[in-house]
């Protein structure tokens, strides 16, 4: 199996970053991202861009990350319990994008790094070409939608954008990786889905670096064809404040869901990343009701009926 190349990979994201954050500029209409770069005393640091109060987008986050540390935090070795205490390098891309208009989804993306080994040193830019031990290593990530007010339409081609991006590199991956998303997002204290799902995939590096290293350029590519097209056909559909009052109490679902259950945000806390860019996921605005129940036949009921259950939205036919 051919070694990572760290150098390749950071390239990839930080061009990605660049992409996104570009196409979300334009998308909003003027709105600017504001970036700060950030170090931290263990090892690494990243560029975390932040826009918010935008025509479009109330706050949208696109951080870039490279850190590394001597030991990998519990958030990253409950799956992995022969790598506790061992150093690490953790690379990649994360957002999330947070509307203003209720009927535009909310979205989360990520596409990241892991390696990890006795033999890889925290600062290291290269893998070691020899030693007893070679590190270990995986990609990871996904995306995945989150709308207040479903449309059949919407996640159609979310999904079939998804299912586009895995199917060169295998027909198995797409219903593996959507099955994967269905599960992982989950609220399990709510016992409901977070959203209309995507794909997530996690531990991938079976096919070698190079294809691997290829997957994960598929999936990070085929973010903003996959959300740019429902802003565009959402973002001027008029509402009022009954809409905008479920919006922030369907935003309570994500902040629980980050709070309690991302790995993500468990690894970014645990192994001392800034708070700040880790937190940048929550939205500026959120609404908890105590045991409100959407009326029978609503729009806001067709979510809990209709969307938030997994359905199989590639293949779906109106």
């Amino acid at each position: 199996m051919s070694q990572p190349d760290l150098n390749a990979i950071a390239s990839y994201l930080l061009a990605l970053q660049d992409s996104i954050c570009a196409a979300l500029e334009r998308a909003d209409d003027g709105g600017e991202f504001r970036e700060d770069r950030w170090t931290r005393e263990e090892g690494g640091g990243g560029r975390s861009r932040v826009l918010e109060n935008g025509a479009v987008f109330e706050k949208a986050g696109v951080n870039f990350s490279h850190v590394a540390g001597q030991s990998l935090p519990p958030s990253a070795t409950a799956h992995r319990p022969e790598l506790a205490g061992k150093p690490f390098h953790a690379m990649g891309v994360s957002l999330v994008i947070h509307p203003r208009n209720p009927f535009v989804p909310t979205t989360h993306m990520n596409v990241r790094f892991f390696c990890a080994g006795r033999q890889f040193a925290p600062n290291q830019e290269a893998f070691p070409t020899s030693g007893a031990e070679p590190p270990a290593w995986w990609f990871g990530g996904g995306f995945d939608l989150t709308p207040s007010y479903g449309f059949e339409e919407d996640c159609v081609h979310w999904h079939r954008t998804a299912k586009a991006a895995c199917d060169p590199h295998g027909a198995e991956l797409y219903p593996k990786f959507k099955k994967w998303c269905d599960e992982y997002f989950f609220l399990k204290h709510r016992n409901e889905p977070r959203g209309v799902g995507g794909i997530f995939f996690d531990d991938f590096n079976a096919p070698g670096f190079l294809p691997s290293f290829a997957f994960l350029r598929s999936v990070g590519d085929a973010f903003l064809p996959a959300y740019l097209p429902i802003v565009e056909r959402r973002k001027a559909t008029p509402y009022g404040e009954h809409e905008r009052q479920f919006q922030l109490y369907r935003r309570g679902r994500y902040v629980e869901f980050n709070l309690v259950w991302d790995r993500g945000t468990h690894f970014g806390l645990q192994s001392g990343g800034r708070t700040e860019s880790i937190l940048m996921s929550l939205p500026p605005l959120v609404s908890w009701r105590y045991d409100w129940q959407p009326a029978p036949d609503s729009p806001e009921a067709k979510l809990y009926d209709v969307f938030l259950k997994p359905a199989d939205w590639a293949e779906f036919h109106a």
